[in-house]
Order: structure tokens, then C-alpha cells, then sequence
């Protein structure tokens, strides 16, 4: 079967790799879609945390079983499936108590061991989540909208409470559309005017605010001088992580979503004052999965202008290093297969 892999820093090359053997407890999964996300664009550049050469890339996953034993998950070959991606150990302290998405021992596909960018997978069945009732596109973006939904539903939202999220990539995309979901007034705030149009008219944001021009005193005008209860970052992006600090009302929350490869530093007297809560969030639930097919199923999430470039498996490699360029102003890019 045909794979394409990593072999270095900036570096694809599309191989012939052995097909996967059927193992009881595993389904063997035909490949129809791979998301592109942040992870894969900074693996290429050599910036993504735990992460060693060569390596097939692909966590956002969409196929069709082609091979399955019995199984708990009611799922059979033919069946349309999403893939989770987290290959937790089930033992470990955050296992145990039901935290899967922190495992401490945590394999992500495309990270840590090779993902799905190839035509055949083995995958095991309690990683899958069949999705008949979706399109394949919507059934690739399951995961990254999950990591959103993630993000929201750890910060522990109440309905009419003000949010803001900073940075409208892929994954604050997904954290707005959840928050407007549970009921929440969302504030996106972003670098880029584009972007942030495309944050109001996409996730249906409240309001808006340009992260260049004076966001705490505009910050401070939209909410009366409260400041948001909850400050989501999924910037990826130091300066404004540590920066979410000053636009958090006193007694709020501050998740962060994205990554960054460096320490983070905050002034304590200024957060003891405020008595803030930090919070990571990483990766997603099978709850979260399910919470998003739902949503997506029913309509509420418009998967269709999310996916904004595309490309057959065998024109990534020719097209991938495009996706990195602000020019091209992708949100996601979909491979096809």
C-alpha cells in the first residue's frame, strides 16, 4: 500500500509501505480522508514537541472498515468510521480515573507512532466511532472540533456566562462554536481582520476584537469593565498566552488549548488578586466524539466552509508546504483518498 512519510525536517517522500495485519481487538480501517492540522504543519517544520523522524503523519481520520472481529461497538465491515486518536494505556492514574486525553504514557497517531496518511490502518475498535449518519468530511474533522468541545466543556460553561478566545486557527474555531453552543456569549479575538470576519460569520460570534489595537481597553467596553469569566488561548503563540492574564475578570478561568515549545511566565501578585484559575486542555474524550457527532449530525456545526483546501493523496507533498503560507488563508486542509 502506498504511505507517505516524513523523513525530516521538511521533508515528504510517498513510499510503499506493508499492509497492516488483521489483530483480534483491532479493525483494519480504509483511509477516504486525512485533516491537516497544526500538529502536522509544525512537525514538518521540525517545532512540534515529542515528536522523531521519520514518521507518517495523519491523527484527523475518516475510512471505512474493511476488516473486523466481534466487538462491543456494534461495528461491522463497511461501516463509515472516525478515528480517536489517543492510544491511552488504561492503567495509569489519569486512565483510571477517566481521563484517557492525558494518559501518562500517551501515543497520539502522527506523533509518537505513524498515523493515517496511507491507504490501510489497523486501529483498535474502541478508538473508532462509527459515523453512517455523516459525510466522510464531517467524519474526518470530528477530532479537531473535539478538541474544542474538550476545552469547553473542562472549563465547565455556564449558559449566558462571557467568553473570550483567542486565536481563530482550526481548533479556537471549534472552542467557539462549542462555548456559542452551551449557550455562552463568545468574544474571538485574533491578529488577522479576515479571520476574525470569518469567526463571526462561521462560529457566530458575538463580537470581535483585533489583538493589535488596544484589545483590554476594547475588551473592557464590551463587558462594562467585567472581563470574560473564562479566557480560552489557542494561539500556540507565548506572548499571548502569557498576555490572556490581563484580560480575565477577576475569579475567572483560563484554559489553555493551544501548545507552545517554551516556559510560560505570569506576574503571581497580579494572579493571586484576580484569585484565576489555569487550566490545560489536551487532546479529547470518546465522550467529546460523540457530544461533537451529535452536533455535527443535527446541523448546528457547518463543516462545509471549515474545510477550505483540498488534495488527492497523491498531491499533498506538492501542495502541503502552500498550507503554511498566510496567503493562502487556509482554515483546513482535506487529503483526499
Amino acid at each position: 500500500m502506498l504511505g507517505i512519510v516524513c523523513e525530516e525536517i521538511e521533508r515528504f517522500k510517498l513510499v510503499e509501505l506493508p499492509e497492516p495485519s488483521f489483530v483480534a481487538g483491532e479493525a483494519i480501517v480504509r483511509i477516504k480522508r486525512v485533516g491537516i492540522c497544526g500538529t502536522d504543519l509544525h512537525a514538518f517544520k521540525g517545532n512540534q514537541p515529542f515528536f522523531s523522524y521519520p514518521r507518517v503523519l495523519g491523527h484527523e481520520l475518516a475510512g471505512v472498515i474493511e476488516q473486523i472481529g466481534d466487538n462491543n461497538e456494534g461495528l461491522t465491515v463497511g461501516d463509515q468510521v472516525s478515528v480517536i486518536p489517543y492510544m491511552h494505556c488504561g492503567q495509569c492514574i489519569a486512565c483510571r480515573n477517566g481521563k484517557t486525553n492525558c494518559c501518562t504514557s500517551m501515543k497520539v497517531l502522527g506523533v509518537h507512532i505513524d498515523g493515517g496518511m496511507r491507504e490501510l490502518i489497523s486501529v483498535p475498535v474502541t478508538h473508532l466511532v462509527g459515523t453512517n449518519g455523516l459525510s466522510l468530511d464531517q467524519s474526518a474533522v470530528l477530532e479537531p472540533l473535539s478538541i474544542g468541545a474538550h476545552a469547553v466543556r473542562r472549563a465547565g460553561l455556564v449558559k449566558g456566562e462571557t467568553v473570550l478566545v483567542i486565536g481563530g486557527g482550526p481548533i479556537g474555531l471549534g472552542v467557539m462554536a462549542f462555548a456559542k453552543y452551551e449557550g455562552a456569549r463568545v468574544i474571538a479575538m485574533d491578529i488577522n481582520d479576515e479571520r476574525l470576519a470569518f469567526c463571526q460569520s462561521w462560529a457566530n460570534v458575538d463580537d470581535t476584537l483585533n489583538a493589535l489595537h488596544q484589545p483590554e481597553e476594547k475588551l473592557s467596553e464590551l463587558t462594562n469593565g467585567d472581563f470574560p469569566t473564562v479566557v480560552f488561548d489557542a494561539t500556540g503563540n507565548a506572548k499571548s498566552m502569557t498576555g490572556a492574564f490581563g484580560l480575565a475578570a477577576h475569579g475567572a478561568k483560563i484554559v489553555y488549548v493551544g501548545l507552545v515549545k517554551a516556559d510560560i511566565t505570569f506576574n503571581d501578585p497580579e494572579f493571586h488578586k484576580r484569585e484565576l484559575t489555569l487550566m490545560g486542555s489536551r487532546n479529547a474524550t470518546k465522550e467529546d466524539f460523540s457530544h461533537v457527532y451529535e452536533a455535527v449530525k443535527s446541523g448546528s456545526i457547518d463543516v462545509s466552509r471549515y474545510i477550505t483546501h483540498r488534495s488527492p493523496f497523491d498531491g499533498m507533498i506538492g501542495q502541503f508546504e502552500s498550507w503554511l503560507k498566510p496567503e493562502t488563508k487556509v482554515i483546513k486542509a482535506m487529503v483526499e483518498l
